[in-house]
C-alpha cells in the first residue's frame, strides 16, 4: 500500500448536490421539451434533499456521501465546515475523519 503525504485539499473537494425526493411526477412531453409542474402544496414539505460530498480531484467518479440536509442553507453551512477542515487538513487526517467514518452531517434525513 503506497501512502501519499499532502494537504488534504491538493486531494478532494466538497459539492452540494440536490435531490429531489417527489415521487409523483407530472411529466407532459413535447415535441422539444420536457416540462414538469411544479409540486402540489399536498405532497408536503419534503420534496427535496442536499448531499454534501467529496470527490477526489484525480477521479471524478469517487464521490463520498459525508452528510444529508433537509435545506440548501444547512447543506451550505456544513460544506463550509467540511473546506475549513479540507484547509488545515491532511490527506489522511481528512480520510480518517470523513471519508471512513462514513456519513458525518446526518441531519435526520434519510
Amino acid at each position: 500500500m503506497i501512502h501519499v503525504i499532502g494537504n488534504a485539499d491538493e486531494f478532494w473537494r466538497v459539492r452540494i448536490t440536490r435531490l429531489d425526493t417527489t415521487e409523483n411526477f407530472d411529466l407532459e412531453w413535447h415535441d422539444d421539451i420536457l416540462y414538469r409542474s411544479p409540486p402540489s402544496p399536498d405532497q408536503g414539505d419534503d420534496v427535496e434533499v442536499w448531499h454534501v460530498e467529496a470527490v477526489r480531484l484525480d477521479d471524478s467518479d469517487a464521490v463520498v456521501r459525508l452528510g444529508t440536509c433537509p435545506t440548501q442553507l444547512g447543506a451550505r453551512e456544513l460544506a463550509a465546515e467540511i473546506e475549513e477542515d479540507l484547509a488545515t487538513m491532511t490527506k489522511s487526517e481528512f480520510e480518517i475523519a470523513y471519508i471512513d467514518a462514513g456519513e458525518v452531517g446526518d441531519t435526520g434525513v434519510e
